[in-house]
């Protein structure tokens, strides 16, 4: 007999370049949102067992990638959204939500979040490519459909890639902070094109999201390149 359970969402915190925190909380797969001074910005909110996204704090923000049923669902984007909440994605998105702000690849868009009391955040978001590089897996992400993206708070920047493997764009992305990297092959990388993008973008720590019951022992080798792996449960 099948039971029901509330699943515990995993917590981490990280410090901006302001001094203010955001804390990570991590629900499953490639779900997940953030916490920063007042506000909520949620990335590709899915429902899995034992979460009740009725339960979860309201969003602010919420950045959708792409239209794959891990990534898109809309009764959870129904359940935390309200008359104010912004809603990012890529065009097959908005489609299909019937609501949001189509961004293409290379957008870029700055607002300030406002909230009770005349408290603003400063909010960016780019847009950047997410997709397959691999010969034969090209179908899975092509080019310049999917969306990942690089948010700004308190100064620091933090990548939500989305899914793609280790592109040759990742080279252009500066000054990158905190990434989600995806990793479960053949949908987005391996542990070794992790590595690879991870030495090309140098974020100061790294949470491999994704990955399923990948092993993900190869990326201890990023420890000498000064980049923290931080590995939540899937």
């Amino acid at each position: 007999m099948n039971q029901s359970f509330a699943k515990t969402i995993e917590t981490d915190l990280f410090q901006t370049k302001n001094g203010k925190p955001v804390t990570v909380h991590f629900i499953q797969h490639a779900s997940l949102y953030f916490t920063f001074d007042g506000i909520t910005i949620y990335v590709d909110p899915v429902n899995y067992e034992g979460v009740d996204y009725k339960k979860l704090p309201k969003a602010n923000v919420i950045l959708i990638t792409h239209d794959h049923y891990d990534h898109l669902d809309k009764n959870a984007v129904a359940d935390i959204s309200t008359p104010n909440t912004k809603i990012f994605c890529n065009g097959t998105v908005q489609k299909e939500l019937g609501t949001g702000v189509a961004l293409e690849n290379g957008d870029d868009i700055s607002y300030k979040n406002s909230l009770y009391n005349a408290v603003n955040v400063d909010i960016n978001i780019e847009a950047v490519p997410a997709y397959n590089t691999t010969e034969g897996r090209e179908m899975y992400h092509p080019k310049g459909r999917d969306n990942g993206y690089i948010i700004t708070l308190g100064g620091s920047r933090i990548y939500i890639p989305g899914d793609c493997e280790d592109m040759p764009e990742m080279a252009q992305f500066k000054n990158i902070d905190v990434a989600f990297l995806p990793i479960n092959q053949p949908y987005t990388m391996t542990v070794a094109q992790a590595v690879h993008a991870a030495k090309v973008i140098k974020p100061a720590i790294l949470y491999p999201i994704h990955y399923g019951d990948t092993d993900l022992g190869g990326l201890s080798v990023l420890k000498g390149e000064g980049v923290e792996v931080r590995v939540f449960k899937m």
